[in-house]
């Protein structure tokens, strides 16, 4: 088991500076088709999740920037408005709205899903981005360990409860969630909260983000016949206040090779953007291309068979909460 984590580790680190950094997006884009980041969609509707900072308002403004009506998800009312004002300022459109919700209580989902549910309006584009690392176990009031929380059954409850107003834009819909490449370095695992007595927040955020990739080939099976296709992707690594305050030593070694936030939201404006004939619902995508979702002799692929049993954990945890 040692053997095997430590070749993960070390095969996602050659891994990743080689594909990951700025330098290899630069690379890349070199095969990008500026018309695909051309294409406009006025009156489609969009959601944000942790969209006042990062990657999540990189992504909002790109929405708005092509004229989407964008509802930005956030948990601070002031550094929501802060960010909306700025968005609409940038980009000349108004139609950027903020809703508050605290994105780590299955409760708060549940109250802002039926709020925004009585607007009776289609949802185009859900982006799953709110994410945490958090490197101590904390727990929040409702009992789960706060990480997970967050990237796993907050994304969880809000894309369930999308579900109906995600098919009112059918055969259009589609949702994107945001993963990392972290998660190439652990399988699926029952262990959701981790209940080991040495809690290592970077393992769990690594093994959350891999439920968010087997969780969404799940849902593209799942809604199959609904007209809403489901994504994955990652960013590569990107310097945001996120990275900045999670992984400090991280962020200071690769100084000047991280992507911006542009760079890291590109995929995810653009898989917005795409006809959904181009695109395969249940896939992990990396710079505007289909990616790997294992890396080679990880040994990670089996795992993935575990999830119908953690989507009915999943299901009944979240039930409870009102």
């Amino acid at each position: 088991m040692f053997l095997l984590k430590t070749w993960r580790s070390t095969a996602f680190g050659v891994y990743g500076y080689l594909n990951f950094t700025k330098s290899a997006y630069l690379d890349h884009a070199k095969k990008f088709k500026p018309e695909e980041m051309e294409i406009q969609i006025a009156g489609k509707n969009c959601i944000v999740t942790g969209a006042n900072s990062g990657i999540g308002y990189a992504t909002a403004e790109g929405l708005a920037r092509r004229g989407a009506t964008v509802y930005l998800v956030c948990r601070n009312k002031e550094r929501g408005e802060a960010a909306i004002s700025e968005i609409q300022t940038k980009t000349g459109n108004q139609n950027v709205h903020l809703e508050i919700c605290d994105l780590s209580s299955v409760a708060d989902i549940k109250s802002f899903a039926s709020r925004f549910s009585k607007k009776n309006m289609p949802v185009h584009v859900l982006v799953n981005n709110a994410g945490l690392l958090e490197q101590k176990r904390i727990t929040t009031s409702e009992g789960f360990e706060l990480n997970f929380a967050v990237n796993v059954l907050g994304t969880y409850a809000m894309t369930e409860l999308m579900i109906p107003l995600l098919e009112k834009a059918s055969p259009d819909a589609r949702v994107i969630t945001v993963s990392s490449g972290g998660m190439y370095t652990s399988p699926l695992t029952k262990d959701l909260q981790f209940s080991g007595s040495n809690f290592d927040g970077v393992e769990q955020y690594a093994r959350n983000k891999r439920v968010q990739v087997a969780l969404t080939e799940k849902w593209a099976e799942m809604y199959k016949d609904k007209g809403v296709g489901f994504y994955s992707m990652h960013p590569g690594w990107a310097e945001t206040p996120g990275v900045a305050k999670s992984l400090p030593s991280f962020n200071e070694k690769l100084s000047g090779k991280l992507r911006t936030r542009e760079e890291g939201a590109d995929t995810i404006v653009w898989l917005a953007l795409q006809p959904k004939e181009k695109l395969v619902s249940g896939a992990f995508y990396f710079d505007r291309a289909e990616a790997p979702k294992h890396l080679p002799l990880a040994a990670t692929g089996r795992s993935h068979t575990l999830i119908n049993s953690l989507v009915e954990d999943l299901h009944s945890m979240a039930s409870p909460f009102h």
